[in-house]
């Protein structure tokens, strides 16, 4: 008989000690990427065990250095036939990892995990996003049968705004849920300290420092909207002239947008730090077509700006009640776009007003230590039950989310 532990025993003794949390992420860039960096970190100081399954890049690297054990898993971004190979590698990895809680982010590794995983541990499904939303048709439909069909795996879905746990009640997702509203820094996203001047990053020097300046940070892809903000543009800038537009971010849209790029259009690349943007701005602009609960807007107003967001999952929630009549706009749509923009370029107290409302706002509800204490209790429940999923358990709707 051997004298070492059993696989189940190792992982009860783990578990009493110190809980070792998985997390699978892809993509391993923009908000998701962001979310999963700040959970690690506060995992890590809290003294949990944290290993992270991703593809190797910017994120692997920074996660190293949180202290966190990082697991080399060669995945694309989206579905396609490298996926069994990838399901079997995932497998692999979490076979010699045992964790006490597998949390994957975003559909392709909610895709991947679970088919790896099928119950053998709790795991945790974050969409930040719905993926039958992001695209149409036989793909839409696929999507949503495959989101219907694993939450037989699912110990809990979180999802990051209560408008995105009721689209995937609507749709038929029936898992129990949590909504756990996305947090920022407010110590690394803050306002320039007392008088002192905005910090100016360096594509903008040289340009006038009177000019309003409008920033949006994103992805150059078409869920981030762009496109949209281009086509809004013109009418702004004949009624603030020589404002300034400056897209933070790269993306596969890239080219596209530069090509047919308006008149007063700056493009920074991607940066490693998109506070001294925020703080630059005047105002902050996100069109997104859809959304979980995007970070810039929050982010922007921890660092006290105001923001122009359309209303699409999440984005109500995200702003203080009172900033929606100044700050929502309809989706897709540039001439409300535009006149949003405008009216809040040439009314600078209503920005300041808006500016520290926000900041405020972030600091009460959005905070991301709030965030990570959230997930930390939800990890509590689901160990403290003993919990898995196996193929076949019966599961409530999400008809009322539980809400941290």
């Amino acid at each position: 008989m051997s004298s070492h532990p059993s696989g189940s025993l190792l992982s009860a003794t783990r578990r009493a000690a110190s809980p070792h949390i998985l997390h699978v992420t892809q993509p391993v860039d923009g908000g998701v990427a962001r979310v999963v960096a700040d959970l690690v970190r506060s995992q890590r100081a809290a003294g949990l065990d944290v290993t992270v399954a991703c593809p190797d890049g910017d994120l692997a690297q920074a996660l190293r250095e949180l202290g966190a054990g990082v697991r080399h898993w060669p995945a694309t971004r989206a579905p396609g036939r490298s996926l069994p190979d990838e399901v079997r590698r995932l497998a692999r990895v979490v076979g010699e990892v045992r964790p006490d809680v597998l949390h994957a982010h975003s559909a392709k590794a909610g895709l991947a995990a679970r088919l790896a995983v099928r119950g053998r541990f709790p795991t945790v499904f974050q969409p930040h996003a719905w993926s039958f939303e992001a695209v149409g048709g036989l793909a839409a439909a696929a999507a949503l049968a495959w989101e219907r069909w694993a939450v037989r795996w699912t110990a809990r879905v979180v999802c990051v705004s209560e408008a995105e746990r009721a689209l995937g009640v609507r749709a038929g997702v029936r898992a129990p849920c949590r909504v756990i509203p996305n947090g920022v820094d407010p110590e690394r996203f803050r306002p320039t300290a007392g008088t002192a001047p905005r910090a100016v990053p360096a594509p903008l020097a040289g340009l006038d420092p009177a000019a309003a300046l409008v920033v949006c940070v994103a992805r150059l892809c078409r869920q981030k909207g762009q496109g949209v903000l281009l086509d809004a543009w013109p009418s702004v800038l004949r009624r603030v002239p020589g404002a300034r537009l400056v897209l933070v971010g790269d993306g596969p849209d890239e080219g596209r947008l530069r090509h047919r790029a308006p008149e007063g259009v700056l493009f920074a690349g991607a940066v490693a730090d998109a506070a001294p943007w925020y703080q630059a701005a005047d105002l902050v602009v996100l069109p997104s077509r859809w959304e979980g609960m995007a970070l810039a807007p929050l982010e922007a107003m921890a660092c006290g700006r105001p923001v122009v967001v359309t209303d699409v999952a999440g984005a109500r929630e995200s702003l203080p009640p009172g900033h929606r009549a100044h700050c929502l706009v309809p989706a897709g749509r540039p001439r409300p776009l535009a006149d949003a923009l405008t009216r809040l370029l040439l009314d600078a107290p209503l920005r300041e007003s808006l500016g520290r409302q926000g900041r405020r706002h972030v600091l009460t509800a959005h905070d991301v230590r709030h965030s990570a204490e959230a997930v930390a209790a939800l990890y509590r429940e689901l160990l403290g039950s003993g919990r898995t999923v196996t193929h076949g358990a019966e599961h409530t709707e999400c008809r009322e989310s539980i809400r941290s």
